[in-house]
């Protein structure tokens, strides 16, 4: 006997007496390796939306030739309780805080000026800016604390602007990363307490996914440090519960199924081992493959959460795959207790899912259509779906800012809250000037100055458009057109210019990462099913799947809460990820499916399959829906997007395209589904070969005898 027969294989060096023992004790000495040499990792900062080579990026850029660079520009709104015009003594009130502003900021303020109705006055200041809207929000903070100190009777006087926004926004995430966390936690500990019941199995893979999902915040703090990325850390949380809690139950659902078959809880964790690796792996790879196209994307936050979901993911699996196993196989199988799975026992789950697959294969049209015709009326909702959301529009809370912003526009022209910058030749400025002065829509152009080598100047255009409004970016390119005619190098940033490129930066990496995340779901299918047209049917569903969930997604903003258009990523990520997870639940269903065809043929084994994984893949597909659902928890109306339109897309995929459309199809196509391979043939009842005990306890186990077409 060979040295190779006699060599444990990882399964069983994972699972075994001693193995167990031996691999928890590596683990752990990883973990601590890790967590030592990642503790000091933070995250990094940067917050930019537009693509680095826009007008707006280079804009910003070039402020550090400037004076003031390190300043940034706030406004400060007065008005009257009762809606009246300013009186003298209003204004000389709001005078009066002139001195205690600048003795804060350490900045000279404007005097207040009135707006032409005489309903509200602005006072114009700056404030030192941080390293990142954190530390500036310290700044907005003393500000607000400051007119709060010398209140004006009869008067609200709110601090809004460029600056005030970004601190808005950091204000409104303080502690919002940890109630994100607790909630999620909280949403896989009760949705795995109701799948197993039983009121200590779940807390395992909680412990193993939450400790990896620490490792991979700072793994990726650790990366993006060195990489300069900038992602937000919640999607990538709820990434790593969602996908590690999944790859959780789809092992821990085939333990419980080989545990009905012997009484050697190690032989059955290894067995299930085995069994369900090949898929979680395939299902990981299309996942993290797909983040990946991320990296050739434009927008700097997107390119970054390509490259650190990835990294999250690749920790959610090794530590299902090597970390629970052997946690499992040192409880034993007292850790289902109440509900110890023995050999013999029936298990009423699977009669249910094989049912449900077994009329959906007697009538597949019906099922087909049913199946379409549900998906085609989601996707309805895409029509009057629009893109980009305005300033105001981003906040799923009300913030000072928003509502001064909303005041100013009421009484000025809204665009004094975010005016543009052009950075033109010093040579040119002048003319630059005056013909951004003769654009319509334009109310001021103000110089801010030259660069500190003189080459350069600078000037502050005011528009009458509220900020992202269509006409503000309408302005934008016809202010663009008009410079780049007077001086081609001449640059054209700020707040409104920067949502337009981000606008074409987002539409860029639309059409591009489309493509790519579709390829590489197809080349996986590919190699995992070894047939051509499974792959491309599977694809186009879970695309069909995917638009569809979009469509409902929007429809659901735009009536239950009032959001007339969805954020500018939203439509990429949403379809990224439903792609990409809903791939996932296809490779767990037809991994399964294959395996039975080889035994019961391509009909029955796919209702075998469901029967088997009909389940799991709607727990799974619960807890990500719930998990990602959590992401409204978060203040901006981009991840509530987000989240409503994955977690409605996940629930669809798993209870329509799993459990009808997908076992529809491949009743009607029978074994051509797996072409150009050899079709896995059922055995003929003369020719079966002849089965062990365990196989036969299997058959008896797997297949409702009431039902015909599952008892084969």
């Amino acid at each position: 006997m060979s040295d190779s027969r006699l060599r444990p294989s990882l399964p069983e060096r994972l699972t075994s007496r001693r193995g167990a023992w031996v691999s928890l004790l590596l683990v752990l000495l990883a973990i601590v390796a890790a967590f030592g040499m990642l503790r000091a990792a933070e995250a990094p900062g940067g917050n930019a939306i537009a693509p680095p080579s826009s007008e707006s990026a280079q804009v910003k850029a070039l402020a550090d030739e400037f004076a003031g660079s390190d300043e940034g520009s706030v406004l400060i709104i007065a008005t009257r309780d009762d809606g009246g015009e300013l009186t003298d003594a209003d204004l000389a009130s709001v005078s009066a805080l002139v001195p205690e502003i600048d003795a804060t900021t350490g900045h000279t303020a404007s005097q207040p000026f009135a707006s032409e109705d005489e309903q509200a006055a602005v006072i114009q200041t700056s404030i030192a800016l941080g390293e990142d809207n954190t530390a500036t929000a310290e700044e907005v903070k003393a500000l607000r604390s400051t007119l709060a100190e010398n209140p004006i009777d009869g008067m609200t006087v709110l601090v809004t602007g460029g600056s005030a926004f970004g601190a808005d926004i950091a204000g409104a995430f303080e502690g919002a990363d940890f109630t994100l966390l607790m909630v999620t936690i909280g949403i896989v500990a009760l949705l795995l307490i109701l799948t197993y019941r039983s009121p200590i199995l779940w807390i395992i893979p909680l412990t193993v996914v939450a400790i990896a999902d620490r490792l991979a915040s700072l793994a990726t703090n650790a990366v993006g440090g060195v990489l300069g990325l900038q992602f937000d850390a919640g999607i990538i949380s709820v990434l790593v519960f969602g996908a590690g809690t999944n790859y959780a139950l789809l092992l821990i659902s085939r333990y419980r199924e080989e545990l009905l078959k012997t009484e050697d809880h190690r032989l059955a964790l290894s067995t299930a081992w085995r069994g369900t690796a090949p898929a979680i792996l395939a299902s990981n790879v299309t996942v993290v493959l797909s983040l990946l196209t991320l990296v050739f994307a434009v927008i700097p936050g997107t390119r970054g959460l390509g490259i650190s979901s990835a990294i999250g993911l690749i920790i959610a699996l090794v530590a299902v795959l090597f970390a629970l196993p052997p946690l499992l196989a040192v409880c034993g199988r007292g850790i289902f207790w109440p509900f110890v799975p023995r050999p013999g026992q029936a298990t009423s789950d699977r009669r249910v899912w094989g049912a449900v697959a077994s009329r959906v294969v007697r009538r597949p049209v019906v099922a087909l259509v049913a199946g379409g015709t549900l998906l085609a009326i989601m996707a309805l909702g895409l029509f009057g779906t629009s893109i980009g959301l305005t300033q105001t529009e981003k906040f799923r809370v009300a913030s000072e800012s928003a509502a001064g912003l909303e005041t100013l526009s009421e009484h000025f022209p809204a665009g004094e809250s975010q005016p543009m910058i052009v950075i033109a030749d010093s040579d040119s400025v002048d003319e630059v000037s005056a013909a951004a002065a003769d654009v319509p829509g334009v109310v001021r152009v103000t110089p801010l100055g030259e660069s500190e080598n003189g080459e350069l100047g600078k000037l502050m255009v005011t528009g009458e458009p509220g900020p992202g409004t269509p006409e503000s970016l309408d302005l934008v390119e016809e202010l663009r057109t008009v410079v780049h005619g007077v001086d081609a190098d001449a640059l054209v940033g700020g707040a409104v210019a920067e949502d337009l490129d981000a606008r074409a930066g987002n539409v860029q990496d639309l059409l591009l990462i489309v493509p790519l995340v579709l390829s590489v779901s197809f080349i996986v299918l590919l190699v995992l099913l070894r047939s051509f047209v499974a792959p491309a049917l599977l694809l186009v569903v879970n695309v069909v799947s995917a638009v569809a969930a979009i469509g409902a997604g929007s429809w659901l903003s735009r009536v239950l809460f009032g959001q007339d258009a969805l954020d500018l990523q939203v439509p990429l990520l949403s379809f990224l990820f439903l792609v990409a997870l809903g791939i996932d639940y296809t490779i767990f269903l037809v991994h399964r499916a294959r395996s039975e065809a080889a035994t019961h043929g391509t009909r029955q084994g796919m209702v075998r399959a469901v029967a088997n994984t009909g389940g799991v893949i709607t727990s799974a597909g619960i807890v990500l829906a719930a998990v990602f659902a959590a992401l409204g928890m978060l203040p901006l109306v981009t991840l509530g997007q987000l989240g409503l339109i994955v977690g409605l897309g996940v629930i669809v995929d798993t209870l329509v395209v799993r459990t009808v459309i997908v076992p529809a199809i491949f009743s009607l196509l029978g074994d051509r589904i797996w072409w150009p391979s050899k079709a896995p043939k059922a055995p003929a009842p003369s020719d079966a070969p002849h089965e062990d005990s365990r196989q036969g306890r299997e058959s008896e186990h797997d297949a409702p005898h009431s039902d015909p077409v599952l008892a084969g």
